[in-house]
């Protein structure tokens, strides 16, 4: 029989878990699993009290990315499972799913998410209305094109599953003590050495904050930012309704933003309205709040309920019993929040779950739990690594202005480059006012307004999502044949840029770096930076400014993960300092044939590729402004990348600008650079290279030092890697055809069968079609060698239609290189 509640507080203990919801017992159940039984989980008040409680314990196993489709297929084996072990019901029921589709861009988003299952081995099948109900038969049909049937999704019991998790923690010896609040965080030197509650301190080598809706609150008390806000969450209850069986499946109809499940004969009626009402700031919370709910709003609720009434006119004559008004916390981007805080060594959060948290619970929780005791998860978590957000986003202020549109993306079409609109204009570059009157139609990454794309004068800048090729395409197509046959100016002053300075910092970049950077001054050289797994954790640039002086480039989004990268893997005694000197530098990319001759007629400097050689860099005149000129491209022509103090950032736009009318100088923008970028086969971090590839599979072996005796982190798992032989590969890909129009996330068949997933792509105005990225495998788990590649027939589903596509292990576009090097 295992232990109740403890009641005593401990003096220390190794691993202090804040929060008794399902992640907080899910962290404790896996941290003991793995064998850490030192584990106290502290809750203010009773488990469960605070927002799981009221979850509608929905458990979709289907996700956007491979990685959080495998976190959440780990949480349903998980709770299959639970009650054999803790003795202790968790609710869980494999009921099936069923989303229906009254608009064709829905359809075609269903077709997608049909072929995607069947890239992750899932169970999916495309569905007509009749079948739809069959298998629901309340449901309302006349209006629907079609559905998909998910078999594998389920519900679980909140409340239940929490309990049993809580025990199974404890059964393997951790303590979990209710009715104990944390009111400070203790530190020193830079990291977390306990926790002060109301009841007295606990010494602890790790705490972990997962504390829901409080999360934010409790991070400001250790300095941490956690971004999150909580908005109110509605559903109701209904009486009993004939034909509502026990076994029915899970009803999702996203264009009316609802969803329904079966409870005890009624349903339950929920959804996610497009403007949501976002509830107190995270510095206003009250407490006590324990199994609380707010109070009703009928109006706010109609949205939903008119929708539910259409979808099930059964409801018409269906009385309501509960009126379930419940806040749940949602993060910026609507993905959760997990791993160790850059601000405070040891200090781990898991929090913001976006109203999926009983789905996620089981996976993030272990993810979690591995990132405490191994130093990493085993799978990629980047998507929601705490490290993505910045300080200013804790805004409360802002927060909330973005909070309100996030709770609707729930059900919103997931399109695929769908920008936020709430809380900004928010980071802008210095010539941002001079790109808006350029016509630029702008995307938000990092905070920063970057533009996507210029539409032409006279044209309002405004993007029309579709499924298809967008309004704005034209305008991308104009701006990347301007990269192609004459010069083009990107405004690329989101780089995240880290100075690394000191004694010690060329041995500590040969160490992060797969590439040799111990080159001379003036050199940059492109590298990845690898997990002790081997997997990707950055893609960058290094530019040698001096004897101790390095540049960090990385993309917009990595840089805090970046910069804490690096600090951590510096040692105590190393004579290292890194600064973020992002805000500090504008940049702009000159690319194209005629880059040279535009560049040249404002500077002194010698271009010429052979003063100017290729991976350059150095300081230039540019008028009368000094900047940092770096020859190097990401979009496969000659080219510079411009670092500009902010200072003098307008006055070289102006100057750039002036200078390149009589050489065809347009204004571009990011559309234009990922299309180019795909024609040349260059890989992303994020989409293309992540903790789940290694360079081996990547094709990026160029990049690392393996001729050398040069230690580096993870080149004992690459050398492995490349001994074993990959077991996928990265491939350029390019449609057949000039009419199907690609994203990324498309299924990839080899002769019939599936292969692998689109991760990257881009209609290409060189090429004539779309082209894109994919990691192919073999389906015996042999490696995948050049012979399997060439040999096969490719189609890439696009849609739900099947599209020829060649594969090319080189780059579609000037394979040799020979543009980049003139």
């Amino acid at each position: 029989m295992s232990p109740g509640p403890d009641r005593r507080l401990p003096d220390r203990a190794r691993v202090v878990v804040i929060g008794g919801g399902v992640i907080g017992t899910s962290v404790a159940y896996h941290l003991t699993e793995l064998g850490w039984s030192d584990v106290v989980l502290l809750e203010q008040g009773q488990l469960s009290c605070g927002t799981t409680w009221h979850a509608a314990g929905l458990v979709g196993q289907l996700r956007a990315s491979q990685s959080g489709t495998r976190l959440v297929q780990y949480s349903t084996r998980l709770y299959e499972r639970l009650e054999a072990e803790t003795g202790l019901a968790t609710g869980y029921k494999r009921c099936g799913g069923v989303t229906v589709a009254r608009t064709e861009d829905r359809m075609t988003q269903l077709r997608r998410t049909a072929a995607t299952a069947e890239a992750y081995d899932l169970d999916c099948e495309l569905i007509s209305p009749a079948r739809a109900k069959e298998l629901y038969p309340v449901l309302e049909t006349q209006d629907l094109l079609g559905a998909i049937w998910l078999p594998g999704d389920g519900t679980a019991n909140p409340t239940d599953l929490t309990n049993s998790l809580a025990k199974g923690a404890r059964m393997r010896g951790a303590r979990v003590i209710e009715r104990t609040r944390v009111t400070g965080i203790a530190t020193r030197d830079g990291a977390v050495t306990g926790v002060r509650t109301e009841q007295g301190e606990i010494e602890a080598e790790f705490v972990v904050n997962c504390a829901g809706q409080w999360a934010k609150a409790v991070g400001e008390l250790a300095g941490v930012n956690v971004p999150l806000h909580s908005a109110e969450h509605f559903y109701v209850v209904t009486d009993r309704i004939d034909g509502v069986r026990g076994d029915l499946p899970i009803l999702r109809d996203p264009d009316g933003y609802t969803y329904f499940k079966e409870e005890v004969g009624g349903l339950v009626v929920g959804g996610f309205e497009p403007e949501a009402k976002p509830w107190v700031a995270p510095d206003e919370l009250p407490h006590p709040f324990e199994f609380q709910l707010l109070a009703e709003d009928w109006d706010h609720f109609s949205v939903l309920m008119e929708s539910a009434l259409l979808r099930i006119p059964a409801l018409h004559e269906t009385g309501i019993k509960k009126f379930y008004n419940g806040p749940e916390s949602f993060t910026p981007d609507n993905q959760f929040i997990l791993g160790e805080a850059p601000e405070l060594r040891n200090f781990y959060v898991g929090a913001g779950f976006n109203s999926v948290g009983i789905a996620s619970a089981g996976g993030a929780g272990r993810a979690l739990a591995e990132w405490i005791v191994d130093g990493s998860p085993s799978g990629d978590v980047a998507g929601v690594d705490i490290r993505r957000f910045g300080p200013f986003n804790g805004n409360n202020q802002w927060l909330r202005a973005r909070v309100g549109e996030i709770l609707g993306l729930h059900y919103e079409v997931p399109w695929p480059n769908r920008e936020p609109v709430t809380a900004r204009p928010f980071r802008r570059s210095p010539v941002h006012h001079l790109l808006a009157d350029a016509g630029a139609l702008f995307g938000s990454k990092m905070g920063w307004e970057r533009a996507d794309v210029f539409a032409p004068a006279g044209t309002e800048p405004v993007r029309k999502y579709a499924w298809g090729k967008q309004n704005w395409q034209p305008w991308a197509d104009a701006e990347h044949r301007a990269a192609r046959e004459s010069v083009a100016l990107f405004d690329q002053t989101s780089f995240g840029k880290l100075l690394v300075k000191g004694r010690d910092a060329e041995a500590l970049l040969q160490w992060l770096c797969t590439a040799d950077v111990a080159v001379p001054p003036g050199r940059t050289v492109y590298t990845g930076v690898l997990g002790d797994r081997g997997g990707y954790e950055a893609d960058v640039t290094v530019t040698r400014l001096s004897r101790d002086e390095f540049l960090w480039v990385t993309s917009s989004g990595a840089v805090r993960r970046d910069l804490d990268l690096v600090v951590k893997q510096t040692a105590p005694d190393a004579h290292v300092a890194v600064v973020d000197v992002t805000s500090m530098y504008a940049v702009y990319g000159v690319m194209g044939p005629a880059s040279r001759d535009l560049l040249q007629g404002l500077s002194r400097s010698d271009l010429s590729h052979e003063a100017f050689p290729f991976a350059t860099s150095r300081e230039i005149d540019l008028g009368h402004f000094t900047v940092r000129a770096t020859r190097i491209t990401y979009v496969g022509e000659l080219g510079w990348e411009l670092y500009v103090p902010v200072e003098f950032a307008v006055g070289v736009y102006e100057l750039l600008k002036a200078a390149g009318e009589q050489h065809g100088l347009v204004d571009a923008g990011y559309y234009a650079i990922n299309s180019l970028r795909l024609e040349k086969g260059y890989r992303a971090i994020g989409s293309d290279l992540t903790a789940d590839y290694n360079p081996v599979e990547a094709g990026l072996l160029f990049a690392c030092k393996l001729r050398s005796d040069i230690p580096f982190r993870g080149r004992e798992a690459v050398e492995k890697a490349r001994s074993d032989g990959p077991r996928r590969r990265m491939v350029s890909f390019v449609l057949d055809e000039p009419e199907p129009m690609m994203w990324g996330g498309e299924l990839v068949l080899r002769d019939g069968a599936a292969v692998g997933q689109v991760t990257s792509a881009a209609w290409g105005a060189t090429l004539g079609a779309c082209a894109g990225l994919a990691y192919v495998r073999r389906r015996d788990g042999e490696p995948v060698t050049r012979g399997y590649l060439t040999s096969g027939t490719y189609e890439i589903d696009v849609g739900g239609r099947l599209h020829p596509a060649t594969v090319h292990l080189r780059a579609p576009y000037d394979p040799d290189f020979s543009k980049v090097g003139r």
